[in-house]
């Protein structure tokens, strides 16, 4: 297999454990209303939604298939 092959296992399961956190960031932000927390928190769960868009991009690039990013793993 080669590093291009590597990219277009890994790439997937990169993006779907990179939703799972931001999903998990998003509950957070939501409870952490009216708190100090909240904004740098808020500006986190942006920046990680930007590396999913980059991700996703490279995925692209790479000739992979979104559709194979649901490998059964859930990370929280």
């Amino acid at each position: 297999m080669n590093e291009l092959e590597k990219l277009q296992v890994l790439l997937p399961h990169w993006i779907e454990h990179n939703r799972g956190h931001a999903e998990e960031c998003r509950k957070w932000v939501a409870a952490t209303e009216d708190s100090e927390v909240q904004l740098p928190l808020s500006a986190a769960l942006a920046a990680m939604e930007v590396v999913t868009n980059h991700l996703e991009k490279a995925l692209d690039v790479a000739g992979g298939s979104k559709a194979n990013g649901d490998h059964g793993h859930h990370h929280h």
